[in-house]
């Protein structure tokens, strides 16, 4: 068994089957964020590539079942993949959010500086917990969350802001 992890050689494969693995998982996230999106060219592209480092990595582990350095390289890729994956998709930032912002006392200022900035906004006027507040409606590209959301709470440090991913389905207007 110390034969076994002295040896470079078992050090190289499981450094591999690890840098397979996270680029499955990577490659498979973002296989699945585009799935929900609707990119079906996307998808397939990554799907095929994504099978084809699968089947090498799990080969490579299950060609050597003795070898734990193997298994153990794997099921870290596997879990540093998943977030490498995620990294990349929110870098990505690919897609269509809807933020929500109530605000108890500045959602008229927070819309006329988002339609300052290019966005549009539909302010709802409603009654919250304490009172009267404004809600805003700002559907954007994903791209655009942070600074919404910097917007708003520069405006309104107390606003509460939700968010969710949407498509678009029809009409409307939309930042560039």
């Amino acid at each position: 068994m110390q034969a076994l992890f002295a040896s470079t050689n078992v050090w190289m494969i499981a450094l591999l089957i690890f840098a397979s693995r996270v680029l499955n998982m990577a490659l498979d996230t973002l296989r699945m964020m585009f799935v929900m999106r609707g990119m079906k060219p996307l998808t397939f592209i990554l799907g095929f590539f994504q099978t084809v480092v699968f089947v090498y990595a799990l080969g490579s582990v299950i060609s050597d079942l003795n070898n734990p350095v193997n298994t153990v390289a794997y099921a870290l890729g596997f879990a540093t993949g998943n977030v490498t994956g995620m990294m990349i998709e929110k870098r990505l930032a690919l897609g269509y959010i809807n933020i929500t912002i109530i605000s108890p006392t500045n959602g008229r200022q927070i819309a006329e500086t988002l339609r300052g900035e290019g966005h549009a906004v539909t302010e709802i006027p409603a009654r919250g917990k304490d009172g009267a507040v404004e809600v805003l409606e700002c559907s954007v590209q994903r791209k655009f969350a942070k600074q919404v959301q910097d917007i708003a709470l520069e405006a309104d440090a107390d606003a509460f802001i939700t968010s969710r991913d949407i498509q678009r389905i029809w009409r409307g207007y939309w930042r560039d």
